[in-house]
């Protein structure tokens, strides 16, 4: 099925509009997980930066937490010398030692600064344990700060189905609709299908970010049972050791079918997946430009319902 490259889907309901795929940045900047500065650096992220727009897709995941402010500066940095549009998703750390509001309107500020703009297209809570500071607390900061100009949409990250709901309640009181969810999503992690977040999400209009929807490349076909583990802390996973990659075997065999078919890669094909699922948007992380091309390729074209359901069903070990 042919899909307009120029589609966009609406965060929430009513929401601003953005294509559905996105780039995620946690990589950008970051030491621990994925050795910035090491195996890759500012040069290639940029590449990534370019590419992405370059093919289309300009709306950005980024994170307070992500190298530690440094990914906000670099998606900053790189979209004040871009012509393009760019639309820029970031996240609030609802860390013990944040008390009161002024932490949150803090916080906001200091991203703002970062990123270099006035204002962000989402500001998203990226844990649902907010430890001294209640929801209600927090909710009506955000809200404020909607009402200042600073967000445009306001979303929550891995939320269970009752916390979105709170949320989204708590944020009605304002007239203000909850827009996203930012969860684990992915042919080897659908958990949030039988825990009732898919199903909450449409009930309440809410748009799903789905992060880690290559399953931190085990959907690209580029591990086999052969080949050596990844570096950094992927080495220890155990999906990524011989009796792991064989397990998952049977589904890249499945995206490379339906690769072959449609002239995609497997990563293609994964990421097609949560498109046609409607109501998701993949942000695939890209550290090269070759990455965020590839990322770019899950657009213009669809999955058919059969091939959805058939890659549902050989799935189904990683409800």
């Amino acid at each position: 099925m042919t899909f307009d490259l120029q589609q966009t889907i609406a965060l929430g309901s009513g929401g601003p509009q953005v294509k559905p795929l996105g780039i995620g940045a946690w990589s950008w900047g970051d030491t621990l997980f994925w050795n910035y500065g090491k195996d890759y650096g500012v040069a290639e992220v940029r590449s990534a930066f370019d590419a992405a727009i370059a093919s289309g897709v300009t709306f950005f995941d980024t994170a307070e937490v992500y190298g530690r402010g440094e990914s906000e500066r670099l998606l900053g940095q790189f979209s004040q010398q871009c012509d393009a549009r760019v639309q820029i998703a970031t996240k609030y750390g609802p860390f013990p030692w944040r008390l009161t509001g002024e932490s949150v309107r803090e916080a906001i500020a200091a991203s703002l600064e970062r990123l270099q703009v006035d204002r962000v297209t989402l500001y998203q809570v990226h844990w649902p344990f907010t430890f001294f500071m209640s929801q209600e607390t927090l909710i009506n900061a955000l809200a404020d700060a909607v009402e200042r100009g600073q967000i445009e949409a306001v979303g929550v990250s891995n939320y269970s189905a009752d916390q979105m709901r709170q949320a989204h309640d708590l944020l009605a009181r304002r007239e203000i609709p909850l827009a996203v969810n930012q969860v684990r999503y992915s042919l080897l992690s659908r958990q949030v299908e039988t825990q009732g977040i898919v199903r909450m999400a449409r009930e309440l209009g809410v748009t799903l970010l789905a992060y880690s929807p290559l399953a931190q490349g085990l959907l690209t076909g580029k591990y086999t049972p052969d080949s050596p583990p990844p570096s950094g802390p992927r080495r220890w996973d155990g999906r990524f050791k011989r009796e792991g990659l064989q397990k998952i075997a049977p589904v890249l065999d499945l995206l490379d079918r339906f690769g072959e078919k449609y002239n995609k890669t497997p990563a293609q094909v994964a990421l097609n997946w949560l498109i046609a699922r409607g109501g998701v948007i993949p942000i695939p992380g890209a550290k090269t430009a070759g990455q965020a091309r590839d990322n770019a390729g899950a657009l213009g074209w669809l999955l058919n319902e059969a091939e959805v359901a058939e890659l549902d069903e050989r799935s189904r070990e990683w409800l």
